[in-house]
This record gives structure tokens, sequence and C-alpha cells, in this order.
């Protein structure tokens, strides 16, 4: 795969494979307590270092991972959206994580329906899941938008297997109706 070309775009995001120069928005991102709250919490410089290279790797690995997304009006980096499966994931996930500035604007609606026909068209997914905090009600509503449903409790494995997760999903042909219904 050409992850140097790979890009996804929407009428109001760019999304494209992370790369280096990505790293300084995203070690800003992980140091922000409220953006981190429900992602495991505030990880230092050298934990968030950590966490971009796997995200970086899984690219190479595994053929996909979280896209960078930036406003095309501006170039600002706005979070991070896309596939994610490490080992022992509860399932094949579109995730969704945008820094607090960009709250409130439907971008991760956006990104995450444009991930997940990337995943369902490209990658050949034929389920998708949100891994979300019980206490986070704007991921549901997001998951909610995206037509997905509420599948019941959940596991992440170590080193999060004690933090409460709520499973949140939809097959590929409930996403075939649910993102005609986005696009109207």
């Amino acid at each position: 795969m050409d992850l140097e070309g790979l890009k996804l775009e929407t009428e109001r995001l760019l999304l494209r494979p992370v790369r280096g120069d990505d790293f300084e928005s995203w070690a800003a991102f992980c140091a922000d307590p409220e953006t981190m709250h429900f992602l495991g919490g505030v990880q230092p410089r050298a934990i968030a270092w950590r966490a971009f290279l796997s995200t970086v790797g899984a690219w190479h690995v595994q053929g996909f991972s979280f896209f960078s997304v930036f406003e095309r009006a501006t170039g600002d980096w706005v979070g991070r959206v896309g596939p994610w499966q490490p080992e022992g994931w509860p399932g094949t996930e579109v995730g969704y994580s945008l820094a607090r500035h960009a709250w409130g604007k439907g971008y991760a609606t956006e990104a995450a329906a444009t991930c997940i026909d990337w995943a369902v068209d490209t990658l050949g997914w034929t389920d998708i899941i949100q891994t979300i905090d019980p206490a986070n009600t704007g991921s549901q509503a997001v998951a909610r938008r995206l037509g997905a449903s509420l599948r019941g409790p959940g596991r992440l494995p170590p080193p999060y297997e004690n933090q409460p997760t709520q499973i949140w999903g939809q097959t590929r042909e409930q996403w075939q109706v649910n993102r005609l219904r986005l696009r109207r």
C-alpha cells in the first residue's frame, strides 16, 4: 500500500496516515487532561511518543491504523480517527479522538464515517465497533449518529482490562444503510 499517497477527504477534512511531523500536535493532544479523560489519562511526552510510534508501526505491519485528521480550511491537526485493532482487541474498531479545539463541529462523525467507508470498502471489514467508556456521552452520541447500537459491556486487553468499556457496533450491511442516511 502506498502510504505516502493515501489520503481521504471530506468536505471539511483531510485524513492521511500518521507521520513524523504530526508528533508535536499528537503530544499536545496527549497532554490535555480533558481530551485524555476517557483515553487512559494524560500521557507524558515519552509515553505519547511510544503510542505515536505504535500507530505508525500499525500502518506498516497491519496496513491500517489511525489517520491524522486536518481541517482543510486551516491545515490544523484536529485529531486521530481510523481503523484500529491491537492485539487482544474486542473487534475491528473505527475509533475517533479529537483535540478539544475541534469538539462540537461534527468532525468526529464526518471523519469516522469516511474511515468506516474505507474499512468496509478497502479492508473488507464486515463488522465495525467502537469501544466507549460508559460515562463518555459525547462518544456515544457520535456512535449513535454513525448508526451503531450498544451491544453491551466489553473488556479491553491489558493494561486497560479494568477500564469500564461498552461495545457499540454495526455490521457492514447495517453501515451500508446508515451511510446513506448520513449523506442526506
